[in-house]
């Protein structure tokens, strides 16, 4: 498949394009200022007009939003800038759309819990932009939300558990983000992860 990674520069979206290449998907990593070394790259300013994105997505199988401020850019980044890439998609005839949003994202009544009550406004532009993907396109979607990211090995298990937070490790999200691309019936879904003891392979299997 032709793939674009929105957000190739980023930690999630640098190892999820080297991922999908390695398993010879031809996939090109956009970035916004710091081009990430991959073998096919362009650059995408998430604050341009839709009009501007749709060239980069011409023949695209499925679009990855994985981009994200950490903070600094909301509105325009994680909120906006994520609808108008899926409306860049949809104008453009791409059918498939995977986005990494965040635990609880769209329970707000959630946001108190443990460590999300610091990220109130992060979690309102997550929610809308998940909601925007689920309501307002006709996109196939599947929207991923980890919980707290770690830079730990991998541990190719998970737990789909929705009652409580936990940690996820970036190769674990990675892996999730990269087998739901193939699994039919991971369409339409949100999926909430967290570190578990089930074989990805098998948690996604059982969705």
């Amino acid at each position: 498949m032709k793939i674009l990674v929105v957000g190739a520069s980023g930690r999630v979206g640098f190892q999820l394009a080297q991922k999908l290449s390695a398993q010879g998907h031809q996939v090109i990593g956009t970035y916004g200022q710091h081009q990430p070394d991959l073998p096919q790259t362009a650059q995408l300013d998430l604050h341009a007009a839709v009009s501007e994105m749709r060239p980069v997505m011409t023949g695209v199988d499925a679009v990855y939003f994985v981009a994200g401020s950490r903070g600094r850019d909301l509105l325009q980044t994680d909120l906006n800038g994520a609808i108008k890439v899926m409306q860049a998609a949809e104008q453009s005839g791409v059918t498939r759309f995977i986005q990494l949003s965040s635990a609880y994202a769209l329970q707000p009544e959630r946001w108190h819990d443990g460590y999300l009550k610091t990220l109130t406004d992060y979690n309102i532009a997550k929610r809308y932009a998940d909601e925007w993907l689920m309501h307002r396109t006709t996109l196939t979607y599947t929207i991923v939300q980890p919980g707290v990211l770690t830079e730990t090995p991998a541990t190719g298990k998970v737990s789909f558990d929705e009652t409580t937070l936990g940690e996820n490790s970036i190769a674990d999200v990675v892996s999730v983000l990269a087998g739901v691309l193939t699994t039919a019936h991971a369409q339409e879904k949100v999926i909430m992860m967290k570190q578990g003891d089930q074989p990805i392979a098998s948690a996604l299997a059982a969705l």
